[in-house]
């Protein structure tokens, strides 16, 4: 897909993803905590989405034939401003204003603030409805742009959540690609543990969906499942199951016994950067 990048268009997707995870933990940095866990687990995902899926210009981020990318998980802020700052939607310079007053990087999306940040992130469970509602807008005007929907495991617990999904069915929404970050943690555990969301995949198929499920850290894996579901030709909405890893990248935090929402300590912030780096050239 066209993205009309201008700068580095030779750069891999491991590379991207490798620089999403780096612009996370350097706002990170910024504030001493966040949700990067959930920003290096979804890096992958999120470099297929905006350098390889998805048609955007990022000189122009309300050009009306783009595709939508809608955060449903508004505390992934964090995690798609590194995709924008890597797309060159928002400058690099504005990383280090990340959480501070008057900053158009705050910690909870909002789409009045932030170029490219498409809804504004609150109450779990609300983005799959806006992004039917958007898709049934975008069929209304005969438009050719797709909308992506990220939103977590967790947002499976809502029921706003399948009403949602049950409706993407009904109106054959052949233009919704709904993303599932399955990374099995949130605020209060495991999300298996509080409020089992198996068989997934029987689930969404039985509500009609073109279903797919991968590893969402294997790049190869991410680009042919999100080649197939724009591709498919049943008029129908599509969903890529992604399991990804919370703190993919860097080791410590890959074993951190609650990741949800991380704490680092002042001197972790560059352990955490070298491990990156370290992981890169192995």
């Amino acid at each position: 897909m066209t993205t009309n990048l201008s700068h580095a268009a030779s750069l891999s997707l491991t590379e991207r993803a490798h620089n999403i995870r780096r612009h996370a933990l350097r706002m990170g940095q910024v504030q001493g905590q966040g949700y990067v866990g959930q920003a290096l687990g979804a890096a992958d995902l999120l470099a297929v989405s905006y350098f390889h899926a998805m048609n955007h210009r990022p000189a122009d981020p309300e050009w009306e034939q783009r595709d939508r990318f809608y955060l449903s998980i508004g505390h992934y802020a964090i995690a798609l401003y590194a995709a924008l700052i890597e797309a060159e939607i928002i400058p690099l310079e504005e990383l280090e204003t990340y959480g501070s007053d008057d900053s158009r990087l705050p910690m909870s999306g909002m789409a009045a603030y932030t170029p490219g940040m498409e809804i504004t992130g609150g109450s779990l469970g609300q983005g799959l409805g806006i992004a039917v509602g958007a898709c049934l807008g975008l069929k209304r005007k005969d438009s050719p742009s797709f909308v992506y929907n990220l939103l977590s495991d967790g947002e499976l617990n809502e029921g706003s959540t399948w009403e949602a999904v049950m409706s993407a069915s009904h109106w054959k929404l052949d233009n919704l690609i709904a993303i599932v970050d399955v990374n099995n943690q949130q605020a209060d555990g495991h999300s298996s543990e509080i409020l089992s969301f198996e068989p997934i995949v029987d689930r969404w198929q039985a509500f009609g969906w073109f279903t797919q499920r991968v590893d969402g850290n294997d790049l190869e894996a991410l680009v042919s499942a999100f080649d197939a579901a724009r591709n498919h030709s049943g008029s129908q909405p599509r969903v890529i199951i992604c399991d990804t890893k919370m703190g993919k990248g860097v080791p410590f935090l890959e074993t951190r016994e609650k990741t949800h929402f991380i704490r680092v300590e002042e001197h972790e912030w560059d352990l955490a950067l070298r491990n990156l780096e370290e992981g890169k050239n192995q």
